[in-house]
């Protein structure tokens, strides 16, 4: 994506571990819109803007909590009962900043595997040319996130045949055909996954390395600062 002007193009965020499958699930759960930022002295001052206890603050530092936040980073902690009815303030290392970056675009949407069909369809149905967006990890490719895509591509190219990959989402979609159906896989392949799991996380990444649990695709309104739920 590197010097690509995004005016005109419908975006797809995608941030497998674990940004993307985080922001999916709390909408899913009810949550009232989550408010993407910088840092965490943005949340804070973001959040203390609202009355308590209308918002919570999450988000993550190389993967660790952040210290006096609400929520980390995590799709099993966003429970019906934490997150319905709340707005996020949410802070990542590395989704929220590609989120962000994407923000001048004609539409921007949130993919993960949890919702790789719906996330395609979503992006079909904008009539637009179409950019995968992989936040990946610190400038780097992250495993997850090229397979997410890949597979996505896939599914473009499957549903709309006069649909034409660039030779990223050729390779991409190469990389993701391994994968199949079996991407809970990445659990083993992915350093990032293996890095979670060693530090307790390996609930997150098995919620995360799931195909198509929830048709809900979060989009990004720019006019009003929010990510929302989208079509289900």
């Amino acid at each position: 994506m590197a010097g690509r002007s995004l005016e005109g193009v419908a975006v797809l965020v995608i941030d497998v571990l674990r940004a993307s499958t985080t922001i999916i699930t709390a909408l899913a759960n009810g949550c009232a819109g989550i408010v993407p930022v910088a840092d965490p002295d943005e949340a804070r001052r973001r959040a203390s803007e609202l009355p308590p206890p209308a918002a919570l603050t999450a988000g993550e530092r190389r993967g660790e909590p952040i210290a006096g936040f609400d929520l980390g980073n995590s799709p099993i902690d966003c429970t019906a009962e934490r997150v319905r009815g709340r707005l996020i303030v949410f802070t990542t290392s590395n989704g929220t900043r590609a989120l962000l970056a994407a923000r001048t675009a004609a539409a921007v949407g949130v993919a993960a595997l949890v919702n790789l069909s719906a996330a395609a369809s979503w992006s079909l149905g904008r009539g637009r040319d179409v950019v995968l967006l992989c936040a990946g990890e610190r400038g780097a490719v992250s495993l997850e996130d090229h397979v997410c895509a890949g597979l996505l591509a896939g599914r473009l190219r499957r549903d709309e045949p006069s649909v034409l990959l660039t030779p990223a989402a050729e390779e991409a979609a190469r990389v993701a055909g391994g994968y199949g159906k079996e991407v809970s896989r990445l659990a083993k392949d992915s350093a990032w996954a293996r890095h979670l799991a060693r530090t307790g996380r390996g609930g997150d990444v098995a919620a995360c390395l799931v195909l198509d649990t929830t048709t809900i695709v979060p989009v990004y309104r720019p006019d009003v600062d929010k990510v929302v739920s989208g079509p289900r």
